[in-house]
């Protein structure tokens, strides 16, 4: 299925429904599709050869819907830019996508027209929102041109988009999808969390990532749902939002779960219209899912796991809970699933193995970077770099990044159960376990642990905890206590700046 007919569709369906709502902006399916179309038409005027990259950099606004739509009636390729990135990093993003087309908001105005000098390669730049230094605007780009779909030749297995990864470890890398991967992820979703067009889906994380425009807005399109914008996460305003616009369906990384749950003026009352919460991006910690069971009984979890180079591949469902707590769920629909040894053999119940995955919802490429590519591909298999075990119904249990591995004195030291003993503890909120390099044991375990509001434990009372609980070779040998981590875009906390971060605290 190509990404331009879930909207075309929808828009069939539901032509003066409300498709998406930004602060006092409404647009209806109708008009979404008017001016997706106008995008690929005037895309089409450009003289951009098939394939041609189209990047974007911008919140969460309804432009950012045209252009995602418009693109996918084209023949060139949307890249998603992410909003984070320091001026290098954008010019990095932006040469390595090879883009020839540039739509940026005006609020990055100042971070673009540094760069842009930079890039020879970029023949077309768009302000979304304020002109900017005489460069054109968005609406005058679409100004004139047809309101129906361009005639285009695209097939469901052709290149679509570009979305670059978090960048835990290094340069961030392009991951190229076809229409038909996009799609089968966007199935995926609806089926497993039972989206329909009577939601009202808040997007609350950006939609330079697969998490909000793959796992929420592609679906709720889809469906024919309305989706609400929030251009920036707050905890009021989402349960503003949640009031105001009566939301039933939201994706949120644990990190934003945890915020709603510990907000000092939280009320359930405010929330009352809230039936579907989909998460992903970390794990979600267990007394962040049970309290969400407590306190917001009526709201359905639906934990998925994926990657932007894979999609959805596992999904844990509400009916599963408490009693599934602590696994990620089992093989979603849609989807083929294993767990390798690195031989490529299936592993046994219970022993550890590479999460990995094949079919139509794997991508394309890292784009430009084939090393990285014929790594990520072995044994007819996409590897998703996470080690799990697996029980006798086939329920996974995650048990860390295979390159987060510490092994220390020998012996190997998985971070993820250090930090499930850690957050057994009632005071700890969020933590984050890597191995350190020592002169004697060759690597040994640190902790950073943020504690949860109104708490307070001391750094050696929570390593005499962990050592109560597991082997001593085990245990941290350095807990710090923090407010924050360093993270993604998406929220996953940034080990390797942590690591860095200990390494440069103990060199001075």
């Amino acid at each position: 299925m190509l990404t331009g007919d879930m909207l075309r569709r929808a828009a069939e369906r539901f032509p003066e429904k409300t498709a998406v709502i930004w602060q006092d902006v409404q647009i209806t399916y109708g008009q979404l599709e008017a001016q997706s179309n106008q995008f690929a038409n005037a895309l089409g005027s450009l003289g951009l050869a098939p394939g041609a990259k189209v990047a974007i950099l911008c919140r969460n606004r309804p432009e950012y819907a045209s252009a995602f739509f418009g693109a996918a009636r084209s023949d060139v390729v949307f890249v998603n830019v992410s909003v984070l990135y320091s001026p290098e990093e954008l010019q990095y993003v932006l040469e390595q996508a090879e883009a020839e087309v540039l739509l940026f908001e005006d609020a990055f105005a100042e971070r673009v027209l540094a760069v842009l000098p930079l890039l020879p390669r970029i023949r077309h730049s768009y302000v979304i929102g304020e002109a900017q230094s005489g460069l054109p605007s968005f609406f005058s780009l679409l100004k004139g041109f047809p309101e129906t779909p361009p005639r285009v030749s695209i097939g469901d297995a052709d290149p679509f988009c570009i979305t670059y990864t978090g960048g835990t470890t290094g340069r961030p890398k392009g991951v190229l999808a076809n229409h038909r991967a996009r799609s089968v992820t966007a199935h995926t979703v609806v089926v497993e969390s039972k989206l329909d067009e009577s939601d009202v889906v808040a997007i609350v994380t950006p939609l330079f990532h697969v998490a909000a425009l793959n796992i929420m807005l592609q679906p709720a399109i889809l469906v024919g749902a309305t989706v609400v914008l929030l251009p920036k996460w707050d905890v009021r305003a989402f349960s503003e939002c949640v009031r105001d616009h009566a939301v039933t369906a939201a994706f949120m990384v644990p990190t934003q779960v945890a915020m709603v749950l510990s907000d000092a003026d939280f009320n359930a009352a405010d929330y009352a219209s809230w039936a579907k919460l989909n998460f992903s991006g970390a794990p979600m910690p267990d007394w962040v899912q049970q309290a969400m069971l407590e306190r917001l009984s009526k709201v359905r979890l639906t934990q998925f796991y994926g990657q932007s180079e894979m999609g959805i591949v596992a999904v844990m469902k509400h009916e599963d809970l408490p009693g599934r707590l602590g696994s990620v769920g089992r093989q979603a629909f849609n989807a083929d699933l294993a767990l390798l040894d690195t031989n490529g053999k299936p592993v046994s119940q219970g022993e550890v193995g590479e999460i990995c995955a094949r079919g139509e919802n794997v991508m394309l490429e890292y784009y430009r970077d084939p090393v990285q590519t014929e790594k990520f591909r072995a044994h007819g298999w996409a590897w998703s770099g996470d080690l799990a075990t697996f029980d006798k119904d086939g329920y996974l249990s995650l048990v860390d990044r295979s390159k987060d591995m510490i092994i220390s004195g020998g012996e190997n030291i998985y971070p993820k159960e250090i930090e499930i003993v850690l957050y057994e503890h009632e005071a700890v909120a969020e933590c984050a376990v890597f191995g350190v390099p020592d002169k004697t044991w060759g690597e040994l375990p640190v902790a950073h642990v943020q504690l949860k509001p109104g708490t307070s434990v001391s750094a050696e009372a929570l390593i005499e905890y962990c050592t109560t609980r597991l082997a001593r070779f085990k245990r941290p040998r350095t807990v710090k206590l923090g407010d924050d981590f360093p993270r993604t875009a998406i929220g996953k906390i940034q080990k390797n700046i942590l690591r860095d971060q200990y390494k440069q605290e103990a060199t001075e």
